[in-house]
């Protein structure tokens, strides 16, 4: 039987950080470390609980045995503000609030355990690898990247347009996304070689889509403006600290997760981090072939991600944490 509850926790920065816990109460394993799930850009954490038309990527770890936690980073879902306001940068998201909900994971998780495997998803991964490189005791295990850049590489041209000025982005504020984007979905289905670019509506229940905005958060104009400063550079630098060049001198185990179709995050660049940690215990894990292809969003609402992507990933952490190897059919 899964059971949800709801926790809070201060970020030291104005902000009350919400967190969601999801186990399976008789098939919570002990000895295995708790996880953390990192939303990325414009979301918060509602799709990781939430799947059109299977099961999510919580229920499916939970029921491989593992206590799942998701954050809400400050200005998504149900985190709320106590005194912090909107004018905050990519740097305070990894110094605050990854660091607090990391250490308050790892201080009220029921297995026991120390440390906390993190799953970043897109830009979470990013913000997961600065947090490893900027915190000393970062209390971290294994690390999941689910398509996220740390060195850009062969970005797409429609993104790095709409990224190319960093004053006119700090410029911009933004309102309304979730309802633009309820309009939008169903409207851009007619425009699919746009819409691949994010996820393909052959794989995923489009029926569900005001289900799936829910998910959709207002872009932050400081966070964007800090994107496109690192889109120019290559790497992002977060706390004085080139993370790029950091990764360099991780050794935890990293699983990578690439999508075949993702037109938001190129597989040049989701592999990089993989190609250039110290860690020996690394491993690929690609999802899509020809016909069923997979995008950016695909990975988490596509009616083949439980069994392309979520229960590969929990076969993975599970055989990491025992110090066993994935099969080829895992991850290679």
């Amino acid at each position: 039987m899964l059971r949800i509850d709801h926790h809070e926790t201060h970020n030291g920065d104005g902000w009350m950080l919400s967190l969601r816990r999801t186990l399976h109460t008789k098939k919570l394993a002990s000895g295995l470390h708790p996880l953390l799930i990192i939303p990325g850009y414009g979301m918060n954490s509602f799709i990781f609980g939430f799947h059109p038309r299977g099961t999510s990527i919580e229920a499916v770890l939970a029921e491989r045995g593992f206590e799942v936690w998701s954050v809400d980073l400050r200005a998504q879902g149900r985190s709320r503000s106590v005194g912090g306001g909107l004018r905050y940068h990519l740097e305070d998201l990894v110094l605050h609030d990854v660091a607090s909900a990391v250490r308050f994971v790892a201080e009220h998780t029921e297995t026991g355990a120390d440390v906390v495997d993190l799953i970043g998803c897109s830009l979470g991964a990013t913000m997961m690898f600065a947090h490893v490189v900027c915190q000393k005791d970062h209390r971290a295990g294994r690390l999941v990247n689910m398509g996220g850049p740390v060195r850009w590489l062969n970005v797409h041209p429609l993104l790095r347009a709409a990224f190319a000025s960093p004053r006119v982005l700090g410029a911009i504020p933004f309102r309304g996304s979730r309802h633009l984007a309820r309009v939008a979905l169903p409207v851009l289905r007619r425009v699919p070689w746009l819409l691949s670019l994010y996820l393909h509506p052959g794989v995923v229940d489009m029926s569900q889509a005001a289900e799936l905005t829910r998910t959709v958060e207002n872009p932050n104009r400081h966070v964007n403006a800090d994107i496109a400063r690192w889109m120019k550079l290559g790497d992002p630098v977060i706390g004085g600290r080139n993370i790029a060049e950091g990764i360099k001198s991780i050794h935890l185990p990293l699983l990578t997760v690439v999508a075949n179709a993702d037109g938001i995050v190129p597989r040049e660049t989701t592999l990089w981090p993989h190609e250039n940690i110290a860690s020996k215990c690394k491993h690929v894990l690609e999802v899509g072939t020809r016909s069923v292809p997979i995008a950016h969003a695909d990975m988490f609402v596509s009616d083949p991600a439980p069994d392309l992507v979520f229960k590969p990933l929990g076969d993975w952490l599970a055989a990491a944490e025992n110090g066993g190897v994935p099969t080829p059919s895992q991850a290679t």
